[in-house]
């Protein structure tokens, strides 16, 4: 059955109590990375900023390959949904906005949009959901762009006191409705909020 509907954008984040996305470029509070994309369900495309990168790639990268040096990284070995996670980011076409960034090396089907305007013209298309990966700056301009239709949070029980914060920084006041939470390991509160019109 083809899809007719346009595509949906959800942005999953991990954040502390206090609102912070990292801290120092690191968020030491997060188990794993693959948690946010297990509550967003299956997506068709992924949709990042440059910030990320290289990062993203070269993290994800070696999980798929089944790089050893991933376990002294990690300061583990992978859990199983991580590997699931760097299987289905190969797999899954990603748009990463930049103006700056040459290239990307991995994953291998990744597309660099150089405007906002040509995700606001992918949205339009029909498909299924676009998983708005991150991080936090990119996160700020597609909400402000009226671009992100839900946003799923993981919220860590730690103040960290300081760090990028999540939300603050946006052009205007936005309308948000709960629409789904749970309790998750360790503490966490997963939260789901439709972003009002």
């Amino acid at each position: 059955m083809a899809l007719s509907a346009p595509r949906r954008f959800v942005a999953a984040m991990q954040v502390t109590l206090d609102g912070f996305s990292v801290q120092n470029g690191f968020a030491d509070w997060v188990d794993s990375w693959s948690d946010a994309i297990q509550l967003v369900g299956p997506v068709d495309a992924l949709i990042q900023g440059s910030g990320m990168y290289p990062g993203y790639g070269l993290y994800w990268g070696a999980i798929h390959a089944g790089a050893p040096e991933v376990a002294e990284m990690l300061g583990r070995n992978p859990y199983p949904r991580e590997i699931a996670t760097a299987r289905l980011i190969a797999e899954t076409p990603h748009l990463v906005l930049s103006t700056s960034l040459p290239n990307i090396e991995w994953p291998p089907n990744a597309t660099i949009v150089h405007h906002i305007d040509e995700l606001r013209e992918f949205k339009a298309q029909p498909g299924g959901v676009g998983y708005v990966v991150g991080g936090a700056t990119l996160v700020r301009s597609l909400l402000d762009e009226g671009l992100i239709d839900e946003l799923v949070l993981i919220v860590h029980p730690v103040v960290v006191g300081e760090g990028e914060p999540l939300l603050a920084g946006t052009t205007h006041r936005l309308g948000l409705e709960l629409v789904g939470n749970e309790s998750g390991p360790g503490g966490r509160v997963h939260l789901r909020y439709r972003v009002k019109v």
